[in-house]
C-alpha cells in the first residue's frame, strides 16, 4: 500500500463547498503518478519507447462530504495484478479516519506500435505486487 497526505483546495470544490466531482480522479491520478516515481524504475515508465499504460476503466464512490481545507490521507493499492493489466483502489480518509471516498482504475499494458496486450514487465510486476492487496470495492 502506497499512502500520501493532502489538503484539499478551494479550488478544487464547487460552488457549494465540497469537492468537484472529476477531482477525486484528477487527485488520484497525481496519487498513481508518485507511487510509480516511488518506484524508482530503471526505464522510464511514462515514456518508454516500447510501452503505454492507459486507463480502461474506472469508478469513483463518495460517501461523505469532502470540503475545502480538509487534510486527506489516501490509500493506493493494487488490488488485481493479470499478466497484462492491473487494477489500483484509492481510498480516502478524513482526519478522523473516516472513509470518505473511494475510486479503482485499470491499467493495461499495451505495445506501443502496434496497441496490442503485452505482459507487464518484471521489473514493474515486481514492484506492484510490493503494493497489493486483496480488496472488493
Amino acid at each position: 500500500m502506497f499512502t500520501i497526505k493532502r489538503r484539499i483546495n478551494f479550488f478544487d470544490c464547487d460552488p457549494a463547498g465540497i469537492l468537484f466531482y472529476a477531482k477525486l480522479f484528477e487527485i488520484n491520478h497525481s496519487t498513481y503518478e508518485e507511487m510509480i516515481e516511488s518506484f524508482n524504475l530503471k526505464n522510464d515508465y511514462w515514456d518508454s519507447e516500447t510501452f503505454v499504460v492507459p486507463i480502461i476503466k474506472t469508478d469513483g464512490e463518495y460517501l461523505k462530504p469532502v470540503k475545502a481545507e480538509d487534510q486527506i490521507s489516501i490509500n493506493l493499492s493494487v488490488t488485481l495484478l493479470k499478466e497484462n493489466s492491473f487494477e489500483l483502489t484509492y481510498e480516502w480518509f478524513n482526519n478522523g479516519g473516516e472513509i470518505v471516498a473511494k475510486a479503482r482504475t485499470v491499467h493495461i499494458f499495451l505495445d506501443k506500435e502496434s496497441w496490442s496486450k503485452i505482459n507487464i514487465p518484471e521489473d514493474i510486476r515486481a514492484v506492484l505486487q510490493s503494493h497489493r492487496r486483496d480488496y472488493n470495492i
